[in-house]
């Protein structure tokens, strides 16, 4: 009967560890959609000929609170996510190295300008937050 109780408490331990969820940063969809949303907003904010769509970056804002959530993270761990420093800086530094891997460097502003124009005209995932 022991063995049988351990059993059954081992196979629900690791049942339940494997089940648990990755850090929202792991989850590609909502990482790679919070670095278009960081790349639009700073192309806007460097480049005078460029604006944002607001309500389309809080509406997809809102559509990746909704997915996390349906994925099973709390209010909570949303809003940790979006709002550590830790995560911030490792955003700043994913968003970078897209650009980079694009030829743009991001305190290059006319190639960061230039980079939003084709964004936007390609209709991107960064140009539909732009016009």
């Amino acid at each position: 009967m022991r063995i049988l109780t351990a059993t059954l408490i081992l196979a629900l331990t690791v049942g339940t560890s494997a089940m648990a969820k990755p850090p929202l940063r792991d989850v590609a969809e909502i990482d790679d959609a919070i670095m278009a949303i960081a790349i639009a907003d700073a192309i806007r904010k460097s480049c005078d000929n460029i604006n944002a769509r607001l309500i389309r970056a809080y509406s997809e804002l809102n559509r990746l609170k909704s997915l996390a959530r349906e994925r099973g993270y709390t209010e909570d761990e949303v809003e940790d996510y979006v709002t550590s420093k830790a995560e911030k800086a490792r955003m700043k530094d994913k968003a970078e190295r897209f650009l980079a891997e694009n030829g743009v460097r991001p305190d290059d502003r006319p190639a960061l300008c230039r980079f939003g124009q084709t964004q936007i005209q390609s209709q991107t995932q960064i140009g539909q937050l732009l016009r």
